[in-house]
């Protein structure tokens, strides 16, 4: 059984940046604004802001709009978009310095905090309905319900948001974790172990559940509905979110403005995605349905006391399972709430924003 209970170690940091040094995993997309180059101030400080981004979520949305790049070049701040497969990824890419600002689910993040990666909380990505992320099945497998898991190998994404919810889908069936085959795969390696039967269910989300769906045929046996979750997060590093809380506010400004307009045109929002996400346009169009947000939070919201109470009862159930070697205080995460004042938009900034 693979079962490593060991936090983020120094080395796979080391590996990240000679992975990310051979171009491979991820996609980087720059846009210059400002001077010659739109990168250089009168001291020779680069103003860039690093995006990491997943496909098909705000940020992707953003990034194919171009919205942040008009509105950062009169500052003469340049945009650049890093593509990342899960969280994990991305808060290596935050720690080692190579991203600046994110968005990732409830668990990458407290398992940076366990390995004392200085990131912080900048605001909350609402959850969805649940429906975004499911376990999945073949579509001849006799299993059936997540009781039927006990002795299986299921495949995940070690300290993401679905992670989250399979820990809690095999306490609500009574399954303990150790009684099912963890097997620890990105998504791309989680795709072919499913297609080619070397793990026999895997738990998975958007939009890499609705390809499978939709180009293997596979079954849902439970979906995220009703987990204890405070949703996904605007994360950044702890010096770039004080020293630079415009850019970050203005960015906010602006995924509020992109999600906003993903939510009341979702075939525009599916056909402005589709081209490279290897998934149909009406697929993308129920993605984009299902995961839109209530009518009071959409883009973000600020980061609440209730919300890092959930946050810690996450963190606490990844440590009584064994995931993490010690407790976890979320709240070390946190800014002060003057520097949450600086970098998040006020209800003005993000009507005048919408108009642009």
């Amino acid at each position: 059984m693979i079962y490593n209970t060991a936090p983020l170690r120094v080395i796979g940091l080391i590996l990240l940046a000679l992975f990310a040094g051979s171009g491979c995993g991820q996609r980087r997309q720059t846009s210059e604004g400002g001077g010659a180059n739109g990168t250089a101030s009168p001291l020779g400080e680069r103003r860039v802001i690093r995006i990491g981004y997943q496909k098909a979520g705000a940020i992707d949305v953003l990034r194919l709009r171009g919205d942040l790049e008009r509105r950062l070049a009169p500052l003469g701040v340049a945009v650049e978009y890093i593509n990342f497969a899960a969280g994990p990824q991305t808060l290596e890419a935050l720690a080692v310095g190579s991203v600046d600002f994110s968005s990732m689910g409830d668990a990458p993040l407290i398992f940076a905090q366990a390995a004392n990666v200085p990131l912080v909380y900048v605001a909350n990505l609402p959850p969805g309905d649940g429906a975004s992320r499911a376990i999945l099945v073949a579509p001849g497998s006799e299993i059936r319900t997540v009781a039927d898991l006990r002795g299986k190998r299921v495949g995940i994404q070690k300290g993401t948001g679905t992670h989250n919810f399979l820990v809690q889908a095999l306490d609500k069936a009574n399954v303990p974790y150790s009684a099912i085959q963890p097997q620890y795969l990105a998504p791309a390696d989680g795709r072919v172990a499913f297609e080619g039967g070397t793990i026999d269910a895997w738990a998975i989300w958007d939009p890499y559940l609705a390809a499978a769906e939709q180009d293997m045929k596979a079954r849902v046996i439970v979906n995220g509905s009703g987990i204890v979750s405070a949703g996904g997060f605007y994360v950044s590093t702890r010096p770039f979110a004080v020293n630079h809380p415009d850019w970050i506010r203005i960015t906010l400004a602006e995924i509020e403005k992109a999600s906003i307009w993903s939510r009341e045109h979702p075939h525009e929002a599916a056909v402005l995605l589709a081209p490279t996400m290897g998934v149909s346009v009406d697929k993308l169009e129920a993605i984009q349905k299902r995961t839109r947000q209530g009518k009071r939070f959409i883009g973000y919201r600020p980061v609440d006391a209730e919300l890092m109470r959930t946050q810690q009862q996450v963190a606490d159930n990844f440590h009584r399972i064994g995931l993490l070697p010690k407790k976890v205080d979320v709240s070390v995460g946190l800014l002060t709430p003057e520097q949450y004042a600086a970098l998040l938009p006020t209800e003005t900034q993000v009507a005048e924003t919408a108009k642009k």
